[in-house]
């Protein structure tokens, strides 16, 4: 029975205006997506490319000259790896950088230099401007958007308009269930709009998958189905949105009121609204007070900066004194430097945190962080980028360290040229920086979101049940 329902639904959709303008809609935004991917996706795979070249070269220019001048450059910029799923989640990218900063050196006196730390170039130029460019044409701007409304436009006369025709009342005579008619409707409107949706897809990412600088492994077309799976998942939340307002009203012109009103309150003005108020709340420091603390953390090193020129004898005892002196101050330095960076960058996440936390109440919203999980885009996998960072410059230390002590003739004495190995140092044993992603952590990360858009869907389908049960034809 619930078959013969959704069969009669699939057959007035598809014969209808909406079913073909949508094909049209999905068919032209998914290849306007695809052209748009190809045109830059080879810009930035090349650009990192040639980084990565850098970067190596980075490190054997000064592995040649010595340990000490390695250990006091660093590695210089690390760059983030380019995903090729870009093309589903594009919209937050332009928000965070694509570097770290592996090489920041500050200053030299002549006999000391400072050591290199992590630096991190700010997220954005404007701290309260944390939303996604949703005007980006990628897979989460046209599913995020686009196909919302579509799945409100197939359903907003499922029920208020049968019972304005009269033929609810004809239906539900004929010993049908209304949990078997509502059912029936929201299969209908799915399959309704699966079909010009799927075909869309389909046809994106045959564009994309032909291409020669776009390589798709199996992990990509993994990731691919659970986009395709979530994107599903969100078009039965707004049919079951759909469903539930129909049910509740009387005419079908003022469910298509409501649902419009309601669309674009949750999709256009909440998320963007709760992320500005949001961003004001705790802000992170601004460029000038970061510079004016920087400048204190330096005048802290006064004391060890006069007593290390106090010292110029040049006997061996105070010549280890003024090396031991030297280590103290470029240690000392770099921790601060560094430590100072830290809490800017972990300022600014929190930031983000907060404002992401306060737009889950939007679907849109939570669709946007799905994607960008899955894709390889956005604020989670710039986390990953930062922890492979910081995981690379441990090891990176520790090499420096190791290969110190494994030279006989070094004193040991980090941080001054006298006291480390002057010897240079093999480049194919300098550890590289490698940006790897991780699909278990994607998929944790997202495992709150998913369970989330799932509530709302249980959430809004029970409520058109109960709607429907005890509405009157």
């Amino acid at each position: 029975m619930i078959w013969h329902i959704t069969k009669r639904e699939l057959y007035d959709n598809l014969n209808s205006l909406r079913f073909a303008l949508t094909s049209l809609l999905m068919l032209s935004l998914m290849v306007t997506s695809a052209v748009v991917h190809l045109k830059e996706h080879p810009k930035r795979l090349q650009e990192y490319r040639d980084a990565v070249i850098e970067h190596h070269n980075h490190l054997k220019s000064y592995a040649g000259d010595s340990l000490y001048k390695l250990a006091e450059q660093g590695p210089g910029y690390l760059y983030k790896k380019p995903s090729p799923l870009r093309f589903c989640a594009d919209g937050g990218e332009f928000l965070l950088p694509d570097s770290a900063q592996a090489g920041y050196h500050r200053w030299s006196s002549g006999e000391l230099e400072s050591f290199w730390i992590l630096a991190y170039p700010p997220r954005t130029p404007n701290l309260r401007n944390i939303r996604p460019n949703v005007t980006k044409i990628d897979w989460s701007f046209i599913i995020g958007y686009v196909l919302s409304l579509i799945a409100l436009l197939f359903t907003f006369d499922a029920i208020s308009g049968e019972r304005e025709r009269g033929t609810l009342r004809l239906m539900l005579a004929n010993s049908i269930p209304r949990h078997i008619a509502l059912m029936g409707k929201f299969l209908g409107a799915l399959i309704s709009i699966s079909v010009p949706f799927t075909l869309a897809v389909l046809i994106n990412l045959l564009i994309i998958s032909t291409a020669k600088d776009v390589h798709l492994g199996a992990e990509a077309w993994g990731r691919l189905s659970i986009l395709f799976f979530i994107a599903l998942l969100y078009t039965c939340l707004f049919l079951a949105l759909g469903l539930l307002v129909s049910a509740l009203v009387q005419r079908s012109a003022v469910s298509l009121v409501i649902l419009l009103l309601i669309w674009v309150v949750f999709v256009i003005f909440v998320p963007s609204t709760l992320a500005s108020i949001a961003s004001d709340f705790s802000p992170p420091m601004s460029p000038d007070e970061f510079k004016e603390r920087a400048s204190k953390l330096d005048n802290g090193l006064d004391e060890l900066w006069d007593e290390y020129y106090s010292l110029w004898e040049d006997t061996p005892e105070v010549l280890i004194q003024k090396m031991r002196l030297g280590n103290e101050i470029v240690t000392k330095d770099a921790e601060q430097q560094e430590r100072l960076h830290q809490e800017f960058l972990q300022q600014q996440i929190s930031q983000m945190r907060r404002a992401r936390a306060v737009t889950r109440i939007s679907p849109v919203t939570i669709v946007q962080h799905l994607f960008e999980s899955f894709a390889g885009t956005g604020f989670d996998r710039h986390l990953q980028f930062l922890g492979n960072v910081q995981s690379y410059a441990r090891q990176f230390r520790a090499f420096i360290a190791d290969t110190d002590r494994a030279d006989p003739e070094s004193l040991h004495i980090f941080g001054v040229r006298a006291g480390m190995s002057q010897k240079p140092v093999d480049p194919e044993s300098v550890p590289k920086f490698k940006d790897t992603r991780n699909f278990s952590k994607d998929f944790n990360t997202a495992a709150t979101e998913l369970l989330l858009l799932a509530l709302f869907i249980v959430v809004l389908l029970s409520g058109a049940y109960l709607a429907f049960m005890r509405a009157e034809v």
